[in-house]
């Protein structure tokens, strides 16, 4: 489990070279306490107070693209409920904070996200694709 990243994961450095080549600068894994935990996003526009999530399939359990492994002990159905779960604290937390908070999935055309970033960043509010 170590060797998975949880920083600079190819979406992520898609999504950040796509926003740097418009102009956006950002902090990358700026840690927030928040709700009592550190939380650290992807990037993060702290005047803005915005932060943006790049979400695993795999690992996030998207509806479109997230699949369950199949496991006869039940150690990843659990492990990949807990991250959806703690994607859902995490966000209400940020949001209590006043964080507005945008979270992509990594399968995501890339165009679509940026425009979906800079549309968070310009009117103040957070669109998603997230269901």
């Amino acid at each position: 489990m170590r060797s998975n990243r949880h920083r600079d994961t190819g979406p992520e450095l898609r999504l950040r070279r796509a926003l740097h080549a418009r102009g956006h600068r950002y902090r990358v894994a700026l840690p927030i306490m928040t709700g009592g935990r550190r939380v650290r996003p992807d990037l993060v526009y702290p005047k803005r107070k915005l932060v943006v999530f790049v979400d695993g399939c795999f690992w996030h359990r998207c509806p479109e693209h997230g699949r369950a492994p199949s496991d006869p002990t039940g150690y990843w159905a659990v492990k990949l409920q807990r991250n959806v779960d703690r994607d859902i604290a995490v966000t209400a937390a940020l949001e209590e904070d006043g964080w507005r908070v945008l979270r992509l999935w990594e399968h995501e055309n890339i165009d679509d996200a940026v425009g979906l970033v800079e549309a968070a960043w310009r009117e103040g509010q957070a669109p998603t694709l997230r269901d």
